[in-house]
């Protein structure tokens, strides 16, 4: 009997050792086997990301992130625009209501003091993240969305914000620690670092995905203006990421932020 046991376990570890692994341990690949996935996101509805940068991203056949305060003025003035945006297939993403920033911070001077995020409830300011997402929803009909919080606040005075809101969203974007993702194993869906580019080369806007495309991970920008409004980047510099991203889209997986988040919620 003791042999039979023996003998038994023994098979049963002959066919652990066998079984294969389950696919949910596979390493993670992006669409069509690139080497990185690029997100280009663009914040607060500006002029010309509606006259320059959404043709440029349709001319190439990119899908773009438009974080969009519901309250900008130019959000409803050119309505029909940003839904047609949206029907080309775009993001319009949750940037709150009223681009409210914590105005105790150094350098926050220009934040007004009634949007001063600091004074604000947390039940409010969350409030106010929903109702953004319900005023999108009637522009494109979208149910699933991601967040970039403004400013890169996620806290109200002490309090942190996100994580009551956590549940409306697929992902979220945070300011700081460079545009490239270091490693996907231990990866972050509300919490995924962007570059924030103003008066940069197009050379060091590529170095940025080509090193994203060297560990195998992601490449997040958050741009504003481009060739105009402010915190801005040339056209030129614009223009030389996409002609690279649209020369080697073997290496690159150009996509909006939602469906990238997708594409990590499913694998």
């Amino acid at each position: 009997m003791p042999y039979l046991r023996l003998k038994t376990v023994g098979l049963l570890c002959a066919l652990l050792l066998w079984w294969p692994v389950s696919s949910s341990a596979e390493p993670l690949s992006w669409p069509g086997n690139a080497k990185a996935a690029v997100n280009l996101a663009y914040d607060d509805a500006l002029a010309s990301q509606l006259d320059y940068v959404i043709p440029e991203l349709n001319r190439h056949g990119f899908r773009g992130s438009f974080y969009v305060p519901a309250a900008a003025p130019l959000l409803l003035e050119r309505l029909d625009e940003w839904r047609a945006a949206a029907a080309q297939g775009h993001e319009l993403g949750n940037h709150s209501l009223f681009h409210q920033c914590d105005k105790q911070r150094p350098g926050r001077d220009w934040v007004a003091p009634h949007q001063d995020l600091s004074q604000i409830p947390v039940e409010a300011f969350a409030e106010q993240i929903s109702l953004a997402n319900d005023f999108l929803f009637l522009i494109d009909g979208e149910t699933e969305r991601t967040y970039t919080p403004p400013c890169g606040d996620v806290r109200v005075g002490d309090r942190d914000y996100l994580t009551p809101v956590k549940p409306l969203f697929l992902g979220a974007k945070s300011i700081g620690s460079g545009g490239v993702t270091p490693s996907l194993e231990s990866l972050d869906r509300f919490g995924i670092t962007v570059a924030v580019p103003t008066e940069v080369s197009g050379e060091e806007l590529i170095a940025v995905v080509e090193e994203a495309a060297r560990r195998g991970t992601m490449a997040n920008f958050t741009f504003h203006g481009v060739g105009g409004d402010y915190l801005s980047v040339s056209r030129e510099a614009h223009n030389a990421l996409l002609e690279h991203l649209a020369a080697h889209p073997e290496r690159y997986w150009v996509d909006s932020f939602v469906n990238i988040m997708r594409h990590l919620r499913d694998h």
